[in-house]
């Protein structure tokens, strides 16, 4: 049971990472209807990820693992979307 927990807090935090990566480029392209759809996911994965650790603070460590994997993922798929974009243009 722990480890599914532990899976479901990184998991959580993964996706609430990614969320916030793309709220920030849709606040930064002027986009108030995406940016707070964005602002609701965040708010629904991080919710359950804080109620997850209130209960046992080891998760913590699942939620740090879930944090950095969801913004490096993010950033890493933008580049090479963009990369691949400038590809074609050429």
């Amino acid at each position: 049971m722990y480890f599914a927990t532990f899976l479901g807090v990184t998991v959580a935090m993964f996706l609430a990472d990614v969320c916030w990566a793309y709220y920030f480029m849709k606040i930064e392209e002027r986009k108030s209807a995406a940016a707070g759809v964005w602002a609701v996911l965040i708010y629904m994965f991080g919710a359950f990820t804080v109620t997850s650790y209130m209960q046992d603070k080891t998760l913590i460590i699942a939620a740090m693992i879930g944090s950095f994997l969801g913004t490096y993922c993010t950033i890493e798929y933008k580049k090479k979307k963009e990369h691949g974009t400038k590809r074609i243009e050429k």
